[in-house]
């Protein structure tokens, strides 16, 4: 069903962040900047201070502080397990973000790889999840080959890549979801594909994290990495992968370190208080699938289910409303799912552009008006060159879920008023 107006819980939800409190010219700010990182409830917060305040040391000592500290620890790596779906707390690695760890991890991965191996990425992706593996493959002889995405949906070419897939495979790396067009990829199908021929799969739920429930099990695949700052908490990253896959990788570490895992892929001293608020804005997210739910006594993995149908329900009717807006603005080109019927395929994410204003101006006026948005390429360097953007980009307008419809009608009118004016 798709919603005309915002739920009470959305606007409930909404007093935990501090962030709705900053104002522009006198009108409440609306921050559209999510998908490059999103605001953070208070409880995110005050997690990272309590950390550093009352059991802030570092690993493995025998006083009470560290004893303290490992023990939440700990904790935290069960609740990231939880998150994704994981059985094993230990398969969970932090890092500074899905970046530093994938850059490590395919420097690894890539020792196994052999000249004539085939690596296969998506023209659809994040560098992120393109560079590294690249990089990887260029030392070791091995080939990458790219799917390609629809030029009329800009969805992930399910048949290229069928065609890209053979015997000579050992990797597909996928985003689960376009931080430029907000299509979602079907991972689960990719994985079994990539079994059928005996390859591994590596996916990048980055942009997946705050709108979807991640599920590796599910899904088949056989590593993952997120950023926490982009579903409400702060700059941590976190890598998961299949325990017998992650003990039998050789890691680049020091010699001190740990030879399990998951300290084998932590390299020096991790952010603990980072670690800290990534745990609190995971439990921030399934007490909010606990509030919509109305049932206090569901564990964290069904809280977070809760939420996440939740969220799925309403920011669909976020996608619809904002495909509206943009069909009523003359000019305007989203590049994206635009079929009301097709929602389930999308997450509220537009890449857009106008037939004659320059992006940057477009996110620069739009900012003027207190609504924040991005311009560029936003690391989808890839699709960017392909669409033929570059060097200036689109604009990003990306909703999470303590946006509103209000706050879409305020775009609506901003949007409009500029295009008539520069246009």
């Amino acid at each position: 069903m798709i919603l005309s107006q915002t739920p009470q819980w959305v606007n409930e939800c909404r007093n935990q962040f501090p962030a709705f409190e900053r104002q522009l010219n006198g009108r409440p700010v609306i921050y559209f900047d999510g998908p490059a990182g999103t605001q953070v409830p208070r409880c995110v917060a005050d997690a990272i201070s309590d950390y550093l305040f009352h059991r802030n040391a570092n690993h493995g000592g025998l006083f009470a502080t560290s004893i303290e500290s490992d023990k939440f620890l700990h904790h935290a790596h069960q609740v990231h397990a939880d998150f994704v779906g994981a059985k094993d707390p230990y398969e969970i690695a932090f890092g500074q973000n899905m970046t530093s760890l994938t850059f490590a991890f395919s420097r690894a991965l890539s020792k196994t790889w052999k000249q004539g191996d085939e690596i296969v990425v998506t023209a659809l992706d994040h560098d992120a999840n393109i560079t590294p593996w690249v990089m990887a493959a260029e030392e070791v002889g091995a080939t990458v080959k790219f799917v390609n995405f629809k030029n009329f949906d800009y969805l992930l070419d399910i048949d290229h890549l069928d065609d890209l897939l053979s015997e000579k495979t050992r990797l597909i790396a996928v985003g689960c979801a376009s931080n430029a067009t907000g299509g979602i990829n079907p991972v689960k199908q990719i994985a079994a594909k990539a079994k059928q021929v005996g390859a591994q799969v590596y996916l990048d739920a980055v942009h997946f994290g705050p709108h979807g429930l991640i599920d590796v099990e599910d899904w088949g695949c056989d590593y993952l990495a997120c950023s926490n700052y982009k579903f409400f908490g702060p700059h941590l990253g976190m890598l998961w992968g299949r325990r017998e896959l992650m003990e039998e990788l050789s890691a680049f570490k020091v010699r001190p370190a740990e030879d399990t895992i998951p300290g084998k892929w932590m390299t020096g001293t991790q952010s603990h208080e980072s670690i800290a608020g990534g745990t609190a804005c995971i439990e921030y997210l399934a007490d909010l699938g606990r509030q919509i739910s109305g049932d206090n006594n569901l564990n964290l993995r069904d809280g977070l289910r809760a939420a996440f149908t939740g969220i799925n329900d309403y920011e669909k009717s976020l996608s619809a409303r904002m495909i509206e807006c943009f069909a009523s603005i003359a000019g305007i080109e989203v590049f994206g799912v635009t079929d009301l019927d097709r929602l389930d395929q999308r997450f509220p994410t537009f890449s857009i552009r106008h037939a004659s204003i320059p992006p940057a101006t477009l996110a620069k006026a739009l900012g003027e008006e207190g609504i924040f948005v991005w311009n560029g390429n936003y690391y989808a360097l890839e699709f960017s060159q392909r669409m033929g953007f570059e060097p200036d980009g689109m604009v990003r307008i990306g909703a999470v879920h303590y946006n509103t419809m209000e706050e879409i009608e305020r775009l609506q009118q901003s949007l409009g008023k500029i295009v008539s004016t520069l246009a």
